[in-house]
């Protein structure tokens, strides 16, 4: 009798959702009894950083093989040395282990360089490749069109003796770059293009980051990912729908090989609005300097989004929500932000910081001041609290005032009471003016008995202000970052996709005076600046300078002003 096999349970919190087209596929070939177990790998090409489209493919691998018995492979897709580096292969390693997985085996297609010449040996010697001179050029012309079938290249008709001879010629580096590839003899009259004779190696006498100067000839993706995927015995390749036509060259090499039938699915890549997500118009944005380097927090690579504050688990939750489907779809990032909202209110240490201060003197308080007490999160009993000094001298956000208010003000306003938060209730006395008519100084008095946790005043009121004392505020810097671009999709518009950049994506806050607290606040924490949002220290802190970048507003605010515009 078969295995049972167990539904994915669903995240904690959250309504058991039903199976995704690939789970449904991976329980029935568990139930069938064709694998006992599963293999799964993710394998980025060491030429950039990871983005959120990849954090979805890697929660997908991981992922399945947490749910299944099995496990997955980390393997990199080194077979073009010209763009890849160390420098990439360590940050995708640290990407991967920050969104909270562990691969069984780390592997690089360069390990299996050997193995696949002899491949390509194998494939001489049965007559289904051969060594062709041609041009890139004089390929493209005999190529055919999807309607017209392409004419066989002159070089076809050589010899197995010929090609090997060729072939390893082009291996001991006899020829120039690009004079010389090796190319699947299938048919020219195909169909499906990409069996048109595709390459499967070429010249390139380039320093590869593991293998040196050993090779000058590469395999290329579509010859060295299927049978790197069959050396490690895959037993679902996983890939984006563009590879759906390479699918059937996947199958055809591996079939001619006799080697392990690996197999590839196809779901749609994730892409995110307000953003993009090609590797290329991300290098443009940091090479062009749009951005401050890769992982600027407006970028949506997961080490961007990792300084911005974003947490593991809700990348992972967002992941989730959004869903595997097999149509290419843009998700919302409202959702991300949504995830990340979710999660940090239960994690967030709360903290007062005045952005644009106002001063404040509370003409009936004496004394050196007090150390009052506050929660670090309502949302955890067991986070415990911190201690706030008082004095008689504070500052509240410029905003929290009005002069003339409306109504339905219940901020801070002459003759009007609000509630200090973890303090006391103030009264407005007196409003002090410069020469120029700017407001520089409040008077205000307190109500002795009003102090939170112990109020005994029977004097209620509607708002409640943060604050910060003169006498012990640190300064700090904030930046408040937003959406990249100020349309949806920057790529689907006319003319260059920068002039849609949001010129409001980075607002720099050099005034903001924080509780003395932060003055110890630590990378890994995450903090909610009470009223504020959600923010966290930047790597740029420094002892003289203490900087927190905005992760996301307390609100959905953006929404609110795409709808009036």
């Amino acid at each position: 009798m078969a295995e049972e096999i167990n539904k994915p349970a669903a995240p904690a919190g959250k309504e058991e959702r039903s199976l995704n087209f690939l789970e449904e596929i991976i329980e029935n070939d568990l139930k069938s009894g064709k694998y006992k177990s599963i293999v799964t790998r993710f394998p980025p090409e060491p030429n950039g950083y990871l983005h959120l489209g990849h954090a979805t493919t890697i929660c997908l691998n991981f992922g399945l093989t947490k749910t299944y018995p099995g496990y997955t492979n980390l393997r990199f897709d080194d077979t073009n040395p010209v763009t890849e580096e160390t420098e990439y292969v360590e940050s995708i390693k640290e990407d991967v282990k920050w969104l909270g997985f562990e691969w069984k085996n780390e592997r690089y297609a360069s390990d299996y360089f050997d193995q696949l010449f002899e491949y390509a040996i194998k494939l001489i010697d049965k007559g289904l490749a051969y060594v062709d001179d041609s041009t890139s050029e004089e390929m493209a012309a005999l190529k055919g069109s999807p309607t017209e079938p392409g004419k066989d290249s002159v070089f076809r008709s050589r010899t197995i003796g010929e090609n090997k001879d060729l072939f390893v010629r082009m291996k001991n580096g006899e020829f120039p770059d690009g004079s010389r590839t090796l190319r699947a003899k299938i048919d020219m009259a195909h169909t499906n293009m990409l069996m048109r004779d595709p390459i499967l190696y070429r010249i390139k006498h380039a320093h590869h980051h593991r293998t040196g100067d050993k090779w000058c000839i590469y395999p290329m993706y579509d010859f060295a990912h299927g049978q790197s995927d069959s050396i490690e015995e895959i037993t679902h390749s996983i890939c984006t729908l563009e590879f759906v036509p390479h699918r059937e060259l996947y199958d055809w090499l591996i079939e001619k090989l006799e080697i392990y039938p690996s197999r590839q699915y196809e779901f749609a890549r994730k892409n995110i609005n307000y953003t993009v997500m090609s590797k290329r118009k991300l290098l443009q944005l940091v090479t062009e300097k749009h951005v401050q380097g890769w992982d600027d927090p407006r970028m949506p690579t997961i080490t961007g989004l990792r300084r911005r504050g974003y947490t593991a688990e809700s990348i992972r939750d967002f992941c989730e929500r959004a869903g595997i489907a097999k149509r290419e779809n843009i998700a919302d990032i409202g959702l991300l932000e949504f995830c990340v909202r979710e999660h940090l209110n239960k994690i967030a240490l709360r903290r007062m910081v005045v952005f644009d201060p106002l001063k404040i003197v509370i003409t009936n308080y004496t004394g050196g001041g007090e150390v009052l007490h506050s929660e670090n999160n309502p949302e955890d009993p067991q986070g415990g609290g911190r201690e706030i000094p008082f004095s008689n001298e504070i500052y509240i956000e410029r905003d929290d005032f009005m002069e003339n208010p409306s109504k339905k003000y219940f901020r801070l306003a002459p003759g009007q009471m609000v509630r200090l938060k973890s303090a006391y209730i103030i009264k407005c006395e007196e409003v002090i003016k410069d020469a120029d008519g700017n407001i520089t100084q409040l008077n205000c008095t307190y109500i002795p008995d009003s102090k939170s946790g112990n109020d005994t005043s029977g004097i209620n009121v509607k708002g409640t202000l943060h604050w910060v004392s003169l006498k012990t505020a640190i300064s700090v810097e904030i930046r408040e970052y937003d959406r990249l671009f100020k349309v949806e999709d920057p790529t689907d518009e006319e003319g260059d996709f920068k002039e849609y950049l949001n010129p409001d994506s980075l607002k720099i806050v050099s005034t903001a005076l924080a509780e003395p607290s932060l003055a110890k606040a630590k990378f890994d924490d995450r903090y909610q600046f009470i009223r504020k949002g959600y923010f966290c220290l930047d790597k740029d802190t420094s002892a003289s300078r203490v900087i927190f970048n905005r992760t996301v507003t307390l609100k959905d605010g953006w929404a609110k002003e795409t709808k009036k515009g």
